[in-house]
């Protein structure tokens, strides 16, 4: 063998074994599968997420992706992913989640990070949660993962609870609740129960749609998936990559759909931070078709100017009982204290708070951008002398 040919065949192996490293960290030997009829016990049966080894690891062609500003469910960090059958497309939508097609498997894993002890933080450190493009079990807990798969006849929602042995999520159509206490940034400890919704809840904020009823994913909506996200060969912008890999169609460039913005950018206007928690959070209740509609208190779509009446400014509440704190507007410029919206965001009484489901603690940052942002509104909802 000459030099030359033993320096190509060096270089080849090389490659394949970088090529190797890279597969194994994003595409396990694990293939997805998209039960059209049953639903299986043990979520390991799907291969969208699976424990192997130390990791929790996507399934082969699973794409992980993130939100510009995600919902708050007590301060959970979450792993998103999402398999579309490999002769299928999704097509894009400007004003909701892309239209997947049928056999498409989304899953939104909660886990919480910890520490070398086993406590459990509360904080936005992702730094050590990721193994490739999985999760790291050294670092974080597992508490449930919910499954969204497009059948024939629409989205079913399917909650898993993770085993005490964090090796297998199991099956829970009735959900669940545990008793869960969170070291805080501050060295304070939280004690709080995390509820797992049931089956049926799911729709409560998955039908966007309060006649239909249908079910359909919230999160992956091309404003809130606008973004660069770091994957195993590099940064790329998440509906671009889409595109790239032919999994969606309708969409030249990211460049042209809507963005929301991250509402941790104090870089970002405020009012764009603001709006855009608001939708990710209240969005796919508070809008004209959702089970808030009689509120007439719209909060989703940034980019879209509703009618005034429908902003919540000096708008009086509908049917609100003992929501409403004895305050008579919903957003009063200039006065977050006084303003309904923030009162019930302040709340744990499930009889005040929202949003209704999906958290049993207050997001204090989450208010205190909110408060920030009705106190620079100007404006006056007393009557004109």
């Amino acid at each position: 063998m000459t030099r030359q040919n033993w320096m190509n065949l060096v270089k080849m192996t090389l490659v394949t074994l970088v090529l190797a490293v890279l597969t194994s960290c994003t595409n396990p030997t694990q293939t997805v599968t998209p039960f059209m009829d049953n639903n299986p016990q043990d979520l390991s049966a799907w291969g969208i997420v699976a424990v192997q080894g130390g990791t929790l690891a996507l399934g082969q062609d699973v794409m992980p992706y993130d939100l510009n500003t995600p919902l708050f469910t007590d301060a959970a960090h979450k792993l998103r992913a999402v398999w579309v059958p490999p002769d299928k497309t999704a097509t894009y939508r400007e004003d909701r989640a892309l239209d997947f097609p049928v056999g498409t498997v989304i899953a939104k894993t909660f886990y919480y990070p910890k520490d070398s002890t086993g406590t459990l933080l509360r904080n936005h450190d992702y730094s050590a949660d990721f193994a490739g493009e999985g999760l790291d079990l050294a670092h974080v807990r597992l508490v449930e993962t919910r499954i969204l798969v497009h059948r024939e006849k629409g989205w079913v929602a399917l909650p898993y609870i993770w085993n005490a042995a964090q090796s297998d999520a199991v099956l829970e159509r009735v959900g669940g609740a545990m008793a869960l206490s969170l070291l805080m940034d501050d060295g304070q400890t939280q004690d709080f129960t995390y509820v797992v919704p049931n089956a049926n809840q799911c729709a409560g904020c998955h039908a966007p749609n309060a006649t239909t009823r249908a079910i359909e994913p919230i999160g992956p909506a091309a404003r809130h998936l606008n973004k660069t996200y770091t994957y195993h060969d590099g940064e790329e912008n998440q509906l671009d990559r889409l595109v790239r890999l032919g999994k969606l169609s309708g969409l030249k460039s990211a460049d042209t759909a809507p963005k929301n913005a991250n509402w941790r950018d104090e870089t970002a206007p405020l009012d764009k931070r603001a709006r855009a928690y608001l939708d990710i959070n209240c969005g796919h209740c508070h809008n004209p078709h959702g089970a808030a509609d009689t509120s007439a208190f719209y909060l989703d779509r940034p980019e879209h100017q509703y009618p005034a009446g429908n902003t919540g400014i000096c708008k009086p509440p509908v049917a609100a009982g003992q929501g409403t704190g004895g305050h008579s507007f919903d957003i009063v410029p200039g006065d977050a204290e006084d303003s309904i919206l923030v009162y019930r965001m302040a709340s744990t009484n499930p009889g005040v708070m929202m949003p209704e489901l999906g958290r049993s603690t207050i997001d204090e940052a989450g208010v205190a951008l909110i408060a920030e942002w009705i106190n620079a509104m100007d404006g006056d909802c007393r009557p004109a002398q």
